[in-house]
């Protein structure tokens, strides 16, 4: 597979999505957050953000432990090289520093590894995103459980105050929750299990009960949705964030460049007028303007009209780099 810069291509089996990342900086050159931008993000209650991104690593904040994610042992020996200094200008002191390397070949992805810290400390830990609290397990997978590149995206669902959200491919729930906070009745659908578990647990970090006016459905999106439209159910607000390729129960494939269409098309049988639906890729050969490609053609077949936004970009991020998005608004 060809990686993606900034996120590269998504693994989803039954157990949930697994995103190795990539980045798309100049050859050779790095780039740390600034001391400001640090202390912003403290101000807004967010703990989980980027720090530096080199051109084959990058560095990720997830409270007080740091995620290092790398190509090559050179640059994260060259970057940890540099960690003490930087984070002394943060006045932050790492408690754990994990390594994930980048593979070539999905099979040989692994946990992350611990660098630097104390080896006997739980592997299990909590983040603030915006003063939303998100549990992460760095010993379950690829993936500890908060994609941070979807971070403003789930601020303006936060800000739309929407009345019922559906959350397609929604791994630990984590747009279910900012939904929940904003008074939202959520529907959070995923293949696996466990991370839907792992997204009730998110709910209650947060004060919030899942069994009151939320529900979790263990299933394939795709099967899901028309089960949803022949109910009658709608929703004002809808996120389809899936994985480049995985299988359901049965061993059927979904393959992100060839379904996404179909997708959007049953996510908009569930849409009421002036639904927003947030449409999001993670496919290195597949831009913004695919999405929008899709969107549209989603919406004549479906005999309705809407308009299409961006979200601004994150200041932690190189530009280009992270997940490709485009919200869709319905007439």
């Amino acid at each position: 597979m060809k990686a993606n810069p900034g996120r590269p291509e998504a693994i989803s089996f039954q157990r949930g999505k697994a995103r190795p990342r990539s980045v798309a900086t100049k050859p050779g050159r790095v780039e740390w957050v600034s001391p400001a931008l640090w202390s912003v993000f403290a101000g807004e209650g967010t703990d989980a953000h980027r720090i530096a991104s080199g051109p084959d690593w990058w560095l990720e904040r997830f409270g007080l432990d740091l995620l290092m994610s790398y190509q090559e042992v050179r640059g994260r020996d060259a970057a940890l090289a540099e960690l003490d200094e930087r984070c002394r200008a943060y006045a932050y002191r790492p408690a754990r520093v994990f390594g994930k390397h980048l593979p070539r070949h999905a099979s040989e992805r692994g946990v992350p590894t611990l660098l630097r810290g104390d080896p006997a400390g739980s592997l299990e830990t909590e983040v603030t995103e915006a003063g939303l609290r998100y549990g992460l397990d760095f010993a379950i997978g690829y993936s500890a459980g908060l994609f941070i590149d979807q971070r403003a995206n789930r601020a303006r669902l936060r800000q739309g105050h929407p009345k019922r959200l559906l959350n397609a491919f929604a791994y630990t729930c984590s747009f279910s929750v900012a939904a929940a906070r904003a008074g939202a009745e959520t529907v959070s659908v995923d293949l696996s299990r466990r991370s839907l578990t792992r997204g009730e647990e998110n709910f209650r970090r947060n004060g919030l009960d899942p069994s009151a006016g939320h529900r979790f459905i263990a299933d394939d999106v795709l099967a899901t949705l028309p089960r949803l439209a022949r109910r009658g159910e709608k929703f004002d607000a809808i996120i389809l964030d899936p994985p480049t390729f995985s299988r359901n129960q049965s061993g059927e494939a979904f393959q992100v460049r060839r379904d996404f269409h179909r997708l959007v098309e049953l996510a908009i049988d569930v849409a009421s007028p002036g639904a927003k639906i947030l449409l999001s890729v993670n496919h290195s050969e597949m831009r913004v303007a695919d999405l929008e490609q899709a969107g549209r053609g989603a919406l004549r077949n479906r005999g309705r009209s809407g308009r299409f936004s961006q979200t601004a970009a994150l200041p932690d991020f190189p530009p280009g780099v992270g997940a490709k998005t485009v919200w869709m608004e319905l007439a």
